[in-house]
């Protein structure tokens, strides 16, 4: 059975973490080293598996309530002796070994975004850089800033970088999974970003890779990256240009016949030109433009080639980045990071890691589930709530129960396909508190 498959995989990712745990213990000659109710492989499964409930409760319902389940301060001693890296390690070797068993097609579409998650803290135990203040006032919450890569064809993480939200920086973690993306072979991958990931050095870092880019920039009205190119005469076009980017402002750097000067300043961070020097570095995009509105345009940059990938594509290829934006509504009230277990934040890192395996999971089961069409007005997907639900209680050992039929549970939790609904967008977002532990579930 397939979900026995997809078990298992997580089951092996697990091991291959606890067969390397001096590399993400924080005492590698004394942790884990003695016998424990939470042992490394269960902790890892634990975490994974934990919903939103207190963590008494949720050691209860993983122990199969058992009276000699750990207790909530043995699992925080447990999570203190962990490094977040262990649950990072267990997110990419996990991806890696479901990737590895599925045909990839011709392109790969990733969408990059950000999105922040709020926590309880004290000071003694989140330093000033997660901190954020209400007003004039001490008083206050802390947060992180996740970046993430979501594969738009299997609506799976592929990759992540969590920040502090004082050191947050979309530009330099968005730089870092490229560089670490391994694309399948035979496979090129298009990255897309919205407005806040443009910029001459995200392009470059996809180039150097061999890929692809995908971003919205600024209308050719504004002041951004397209300003001062001979566009031409109407409202929509599809634009090849070549840039020479400098960071010196000598005219004797010499610049290629068709290709326009773009000055890259101090403040601006190029990787591939030492700021003052004489090199030069060439890109080539295009510029597509289109209507999105009765008195509005989008403008995109891209290397896709346009034989292939001509304007009108273009503009569906970036409307299906609204997707990650789901994805993190779903993560943070379905999945449940919205709703935190503890004040550290290496244990508050280690949680949204988990809280990622956890979401791949689900997409992972939902994705191969078979929905059968029936004569029906609507077409129907897997309602993803309870597919979290039905996962969760999926992956913890029972091993004296009967093991779950994930896959005909599934098929039964259906919900209509209803594309045609459509909301107005909120001009401001709608900022939430995190809550506190007293009014979380019993």
């Amino acid at each position: 059975m397939l979900h026995e498959t997809i078990k298992q995989r997580f089951t092996d990712a697990v091991a291959f973490v606890a067969s390397n745990i001096s590399l993400y213990a924080v005492n590698p000659s004394k942790d884990f080293i003695r016998s424990s109710k939470l042992s490394i492989d269960k902790l890892l499964s634990f975490l994974v598996s934990r919903g939103s409930s207190s963590s008494k409760l949720e050691l209860l319902d993983f122990f199969d309530f058992h009276s000699d389940s750990p207790s909530a301060s043995a699992l925080v001693q447990q999570q203190a002796k962990l490094k977040p890296d262990a649950l990072e390690a267990l997110f990419h070797q996990f991806h890696s070994l479901i990737s590895s068993e599925e045909t990839s097609s011709r392109y790969c579409f990733l969408a990059v975004d950000g999105s922040t998650f709020t926590y309880f803290s004290k000071p003694a135990f989140s330093p000033p850089e997660y901190f954020v203040s209400e007003g004039h006032s001490s008083k206050g919450f802390y947060s992180m800033h996740l970046n993430a890569l979501y594969d738009l064809q299997k609506h799976t993480y592929s990759d992540a970088v969590i920040q502090p939200v004082h050191h947050k920086d979309e530009f330099h973690a968005f730089c870092q999974m490229v560089e670490r993306h391994l694309p399948a072979p035979g496979s090129k991958t298009v990255f897309i970003g919205d407005r806040g990931y443009c910029s001459y050095n995200n392009m470059a870092h996809v180039v150097e890779k061999g890929q692809y880019f995908l971003f919205r920039t600024k209308d050719i009205h504004s002041k951004g990256i397209v300003k001062n190119f001979a566009f031409p005469d109407k409202d929509s076009f599809d634009l090849a240009v070549n840039v020479t980017l400098v960071r010196s402002h000598k005219r004797k750097i010499p610049i290629k016949e068709g290709f326009y000067r773009r000055y890259v300043d101090v403040n601006a961070t190029f990787d591939y030109l030492v700021y003052g020097s004489l090199d030069s570095y060439d890109l080539s995009f295009r510029i597509v433009r289109f209507p999105i509105s009765e008195d509005s345009y989008g403008c995109i940059l891209t290397n896709l080639p346009d034989d292939v990938f001509p304007s009108e594509r273009i503009k569906q290829i970036y409307a299906s980045r609204w997707a990650i934006e789901g994805s993190f509504r779903k993560l943070k009230y379905t999945i449940g990071l919205s709703n935190f277990h503890a004040y550290k934040p290496e244990s508050i890192q280690q949680e949204i890691w988990a809280k990622l395996i956890a979401y791949n999971i689900t997409e992972t089961l939902i994705n191969h589930t078979v929905v059968k069409r029936g004569k029906t007005q609507h077409e129907y997907k897997v309602n993803f709530s309870r597919a979290a639900h039905i996962c969760r209680v999926f992956l913890r050992p029972n091993p004296k129960k009967d093991p779950l039929d994930v896959m005909a549970l599934l098929q039964k939790e259906l919900i209509p396909i209803r594309n045609d609904r459509k909301y107005p967008r909120l001009q401001t977002a709608h900022f939430r508190k995190p809550r506190y532990f007293v009014y979380r579930a019993a």
